[in-house]
């Protein structure tokens, strides 16, 4: 390269990055495939100061040609079909002082080339372009003048220009082709922080106090914000419960949750998932139809439908339906429901288990009151009415619902250490020796041991072990004295006394009312908690109620029914407990120990 094609190369360089002269740019906006065909063509002009005509690659047509020169464009579009398979710049055309040069490149997936046409060597207002205006199909005055106005340009000059150009249009090409990557990892991030997010979501909701239902219908919504389908639906198929015992509510026939539109009914539904056998799919179904599929008059382009199952048992469907921007489903909202579905499951999965081991609990506290009722007649319903006592003064105290089934089995289980003690002593009717009283006192570590066990129970120990201790720290068996004493022991040691008091004995009737308000009223602050005491008294007309009803079916109790029958497990008509046609509360000798006054009165 010379020195004069250097300078006329740097010259070239300041101008095309817009330092240099401005050029006016004539060329008229060409609706390309794509955008970056448009700025290449910009490029061009503007790096060799002349407008191009634009050529398709593949073809050779001509897209678009300039206003100067008014020539016959349409002759080079072999050649740019050549030029643009050679993929390189190339003269396609020379004739002193003119020559057509041709430069490739590539627009989207697609290759163009554009074609001008230069002046190559000085011209004179003597020199004639007749023939070469006959060659290109142009006006010979025409072209002479617009040569006139030309840059002369050294051939060697115009291809280096054109591959500076196309190398910068390769540098181009991979900065798009980064930014495509770029926005497609974008979007792909986008839609796994979606789907983790969605995840997230479902799981900090896999709680047992959550049905499966509840946590369905917080998966469709959160679907309808991720999955961009214009209907989601989940049916939930009826639970196969044969065990007559059982509190919870059972589903009894298909639950369709579903959002936005999804015109179908849970039958409707269903038969769809059937028509495309979905129940043994391992895989999401995923089908994208070119013609609607019609069901029951709902126009279906595209469904996801996957099953929801635990191991081989089937719980329901999921599905998705029509893509709201018209496009297709793919792998990814695919994956995300069949993730969705296995969540479901596993927490379908985990409420059966909890409510066969609720159950299988239940079984084994009937089993242990059947017990104790069984060790002697006047043993017999006073567990359930100390437990039915302790929940009416829970709830006067203000303790919160949930809590109330806890201090139902509290109450219930809160002698079951008798089971060890000896009956002749328990069931003596006359006053009892201090050993026998000691002997009997080994009840509240006896039944800490026998239930010690079933993790289900961790909170209704302290109740088991603490409920003979007394407010001033005089009590049994660790002499614990105020808030020491677990709260709930507070309370199932006023109900025990209460019941104990309120019932007959084979050593004494019933105690009148006047004087059990007595001794409890005395006995706030010295046995029992003093809360717990005023407690009583708000609530002493239920109470009396309580101790007093016979035959009771207590799961039928207005107020503590629904209590007692989830704290067993069993049905809204289950078979309740009759209480005998006797008052009776605990076993004999209960009052009338050597230790203990019947101004007490506490329990043994």
């Amino acid at each position: 390269m010379t020195i004069g094609e250097s300078s006329l190369l740097e010259s070239w360089k300041e101008w095309a990055s817009g330092e240099g002269s401005d050029v006016a740019q004539v060329w008229p906006a060409v609706c390309l495939a794509s955008p970056s065909g448009s700025k290449r063509l910009r490029f061009l002009a503007k790096s060799f100061g002349t407008d191009f005509a634009l050529f398709k690659g593949e073809t050779g047509e001509l897209l678009a040609k300039p206003e100067q020169p008014s020539i016959d464009w349409e002759q080079f579009g072999i050649l740019c079909r050549v030029v643009a398979n050679r993929k390189q710049s190339e003269i396609i055309w020379e004739e002193s002082p003119l020559t057509a040069l041709a430069v490739p490149f590539r627009a989207g997936e697609e290759w163009h080339v554009a074609a001008a046409v230069f002046l190559t060597a000085p011209l004179s207002p003597q020199d004639s372009l007749e023939a070469h205006a006959e060659r290109l199909g142009a006006k010979a005055s025409h072209l002479h003048h617009w040569a006139a106005h030309q840059h002369v340009w050294d051939p060697r000059i115009l291809l280096q220009v054109a591959d500076a150009c196309r190398e910068h249009f390769r540098t181009l090409d991979r900065v798009e082709d980064l930014e495509s990557q770029a926005d497609e990892m974008s979007m792909h991030l986008a839609g796994v922080y979606e789907e983790i997010s969605l995840l997230h979501r479902l799981t900090r909701n896999l709680r047992l106090s959550k049905t499966d239902e509840e946590l369905a219908k917080i998966a469709i919504d959160s679907l309808m914000e991720v999955v961009p389908a214009q209907g989601i639906g989940l049916v939930l198929l009826p639970v196969d419960s044969t065990d007559e015992n059982y509190l919870g509510k059972v589903r009894t026939q298909n639950v369709l949750l579903k959002a936005g539109n999804l015109p179908l009914t849970d039958e409707q539904f269903c038969s769809l998932m059937e028509h495309w056998n979905v129940r043994k799919a391992i895989d999401p179904l995923v089908r994208n139809f070119s013609d609607p599929f019609t069901f029951e008059a709902f126009s279906i382009r595209n469904v996801i439908a996957v099953p929801v199952t635990e191991g081989e048992n089937l719980l329901g469907y999921l599905a998705a339906f029509n893509h709201r921007q018209d496009q297709q489903f793919g792998s990814m909202e695919a994956n995300l429901l069949h993730s969705v579905a296995t969540i479901i499951g596993v927490h379908s999965a985990n409420l059966e288990l909890y409510r066969q081991q609720s159950m299988l609990l239940a079984g084994v506290i009937r089993a242990l009151t059947s017990a104790i009722d069984a060790k002697d007649p006047y043993t017999c319903g006073h567990s359930d009415r100390v437990a039915r006592i302790a929940v009416r003064l829970a709830q006067e105290m203000g303790y919160p619902p949930e809590m109330l089934s806890r201090v139902y089995l509290a109450g219930l289980l809160h002698d079951i250490g008798k089971i060890g003690v000896n009956d002749a002593v328990l069931q003596k009717p006359g006053k009892l020796t201090d050993e026998e009283y000691d002997h009997i006192k080994t009840h509240v570590e006896k039944g800490h041991r026998i239930l010690a066990g079933l993790k289900q129970l961790d909170d209704i120990l302290p109740v088991v072990l603490h409920h003979h201790e007394s407010w001033d720290g005089t009590g049994y068996p660790h002499k614990l004295a105020g808030e020491a004493i677990p709260p709930i022991a507070r309370i199932v040691a006023v109900a025990d006394a209460y019941d104990a008091m309120a019932s007959n004995r084979p050593y004494r009737s019933r105690m009148p009312n006047d004087k059990i308000d007595e001794i409890i009223r005395k006995g706030a602050g010295r046995q029992w908690d003093p809360q717990v005491v005023e407690a009583f008294f708000r609530a002493r007309d239920d109470l009396r109620q309580i101790a007093d009803e016979k035959d009771l079916k207590l799961i039928n109790h207005p107020l503590l029914g629904p209590i007692v029958r989830k704290s067993l497990g069993m049905t809204n008509n289950g078979n309740g407990k009759k209480s005998q046609n006797f008052s009776t509360s605990q076993p004999a000798g209960e009052g009338s120990q050597s230790t203990k006054s019947e101004s007490t009165m506490a329990p043994m």
